[in-house]
């Protein structure tokens, strides 16, 4: 399965955070949605284990993104699926996620809590026709649960998280053979955007909804951003 840029933004790429996590309750297919909408080259999306499946939730718990309380693994998956996430949603799995996004639109799905790098590996292995042929992106600050998705998909991209710049993340970048580093919005300097790239690596920053900071940002050469405002960025 190769990775592809998508062709309507050659070089500098915006993915709307959580969907347009500013705009519509985050992670939800009305979310998902309204980036597309918008015009996003990709969206972002969190997975984590519910049981045996895959849904799309960022937090350990449902607390503040429901109308619902307690760790997401307290829950059944229906108990799950019966809580508000806001104007209505649903939590949705990670297989609506991706039938819901368009194809020429690029997905990146980070990796939340353990267990989850071999099951989304199974997800993205049974793809087929159109859905196959997607730009998919796989992420993770959980490094190991990333090799094990990279071991098992070696084909598909995947990145790196860094909320604080380490003198191990060339290593780490390098181990995974990853397709892009990214950076959280207070690890960028232009220094480190250079490093990176250096290495051999595409730099993305998250999260940003600052367009000015968006500027500097691609002045420094960053290839893409992650915002929960699509609409500042998509014109």
């Amino acid at each position: 399965m190769a990775m592809m840029l998508p062709q309507s933004s050659p070089g500098y790429l915006i993915f709307g955070h959580r969907g347009a996590a500013g705009l519509a309750p985050e992670n939800t297919l009305g979310s998902f949605a309204r980036a597309v909408e918008l015009g996003v080259d990709g969206i972002e999306m969190d997975v984590r284990l519910c049981g045996k499946r895959l849904v799309v939730i960022h937090d350990a718990d449902v607390d503040r993104t429901t109308n619902g309380s307690g760790p997401v693994t307290d829950h059944s998956f229906s108990a799950l699926r019966s809580l508000d996430a806001g104007c209505g949603e649903t939590i949705p799995t990670l297989e609506e996620a991706l039938d819901t996004v368009p194809r020429e639109v690029m997905v990146n799905i980070e990796l939340k809590g353990p267990g989850t790098g071999e099951p989304v590996a199974a997800i993205v292995r049974c793809l087929d026709g159109d859905r196959r042929a997607r730009a998919l992106l796989v992420s993770s600050f959980d490094y190991v649960e990333l090799a094990r998705f990279r071991s098992l998909c070696p084909d598909v991209a995947c990145a790196p998280l860094a909320g604080r710049w380490s003198v191990g993340l060339r290593d780490t970048a390098a181990e995974l053979s990853a397709w892009s580093v990214h950076l959280s919005d207070r690890a960028a300097t232009a220094h480190r955007v250079a490093q990176v790239r250096r290495w051999g690596h595409r730099c993305l920053v998250y999260t940003v909804n600052d367009p000015e900071r968006g500027r500097l940002l691609r002045s420094w050469g960053v290839d893409g951003l992650f915002t929960d405002f699509p609409n500042r960025f998509v014109s």
